[in-house]
């Protein structure tokens, strides 16, 4: 739950990680992708997110030396740490306070602003209590560049290429960044270059909402076939689900506003209402059609009888919503999407279920028998002129 609700760690929108074996194959491909999303116009702040070119200072032995001075690389590295840092990473002094059980460390320390240049560092002594010999005259000394941090996946290490986005939405930037990255080719053999962080939870999330509305259609689809015993029935149904996801997607492309996770939710439930009310219509013209023996007439009825309710129902919800697709207040504009999404799929889906559902009605029950498909009917129903 963390990891979602941080992005997975991640510090912009954009985020390229090429994992791999080693740090100069990973930079290499790291600066093609760099230099295939500074082409895209909108990505600002495009870089490698680690530091590749951190200042070091390289100190090469001379093993000759330290041995006829009767050293060893242990008393050398031990004076190094102790003056360039700390003694407690050479030698630990834990000193315990039997009474209060509790553990003290002594350190000695050398002040940062006392050894901050090369020439002091030179003149490091390599024997306890005594001034010489000094590390300048077993080593040599020079600067050179590494990267100043190390990250891994399991046993890869990486590189981040990091980008934000200006005026433009993270579904269609991701799109573009995932195309300049095939563009380059395939990486070489060994090395992973892959999307992560929010644009990675995007596609997650709305992957996994476009998997749950296609599996609640399924569901309501066989309940509705098993409740009608009727499969044309149980479609004639869901025939109103395209005008919802047409009018939410207008909706949201007229006000400007993405297709996200508020958006998605607006249209599930805008998909829910819409059902119930074409529940309704076929509900009660499968009644009249075995009454009238007219499946025309009997959706023609249906749809008068419940234009009110319908209506009602619909232009409840819709005014309950104009609030929310305002985006007033604090944080409003981040809930406006679903709003907006909820009044554009009920509006499509209110004229689609008093004018379109009744035709699609009469299209699909004009043929069918007037028998009752279930294995103990009840006392059949005669027809009103009889």
């Amino acid at each position: 739950m963390t990891e979602k609700i941080m992005s997975q760690g991640a510090s912009t929108p954009i985020e390229v990680q090429v994992a791999g074996k080693g740090i100069q194959q990973i930079e290499t491909y790291a600066d093609k992708v760099v230099d295939k999303l500074k082409k895209i116009y909108y990505l600002r702040d495009v870089q490698i997110a680690q530091p590749l070119k951190f200042p070091v200072v390289e100190i090469t032995l001379d093993r000759l030396k330290i041995s006829q001075l009767g050293l060893n690389i242990k008393d050398i590295s031990n004076s190094v740490t102790a003056s360039t840092s700390s003694s407690r990473f050479s030698e630990k002094n834990l000193w315990l306070d039997s009474k209060n059980q509790y553990t003290y460390q002594v350190q000695v320390q050398i002040p940062e602003y006392v050894m901050n240049t090369m020439d002091q560092l030179k003149e490091i002594p390599l024997i306890q209590g005594k001034s010489s010999p000094v590390l300048g005259d077993v080593a040599g000394f020079k600067t050179v560049y590494e990267p100043g941090e190390y990250d891994r996946a399991g046993p890869r290490r990486y590189l981040t290429v990091s980008a934000n986005i200006y005026k433009k939405d993270l579904g269609k930037a991701t799109t573009d960044v995932q195309n300049a990255v095939n563009s380059i080719g395939a990486p070489p053999k060994g090395l992973i270059a892959s999307l992560q962080g929010m644009s990675g939870l995007l596609t997650e999330t709305l992957s996994s909402l476009q998997n749950g509305l296609a599996f609640a259609i399924l569901v309501i689809f066989l309940l509705l076939a098993a409740n009608y015993q009727s499969f044309k029935l149980a479609l004639t149904v869901l025939s109103t689900i395209p005008a919802v996801i047409l009018g939410s997607l207008l909706a949201l492309l007229l006000t400007g506003s993405t297709l996200n996770l508020q958006s998605y939710m607006g249209m599930i439930m805008s998909t829910g209402v819409s059902v119930a009310n074409a529940i309704l219509i076929v509900t009660n013209a499968e009644k009249l059609r075995l009454e009238y023996r007219d499946a025309n007439k009997g959706a023609i009825t249906s749809a008068s009888i419940r234009l009110r309710p319908i209506l009602m129902t619909s232009m409840a919800m819709i005014a309950g919503m104009i609030p929310m697709a305002s985006g007033l207040g604090e944080a409003g504009e981040q809930s406006a999407p679903l709003g907006r999404a909820v009044i554009g799929g009920l509006f499509a889906s209110t004229f689609a279920a008093l004018l379109i559902l009744p035709q699609v009605f009469a299209w699909v029950q004009e043929k069918t028998s007037y028998n009752s498909p279930d294995l103990m009917p009840e006392t059949e129903i005669k027809p009103l002129n009889a």
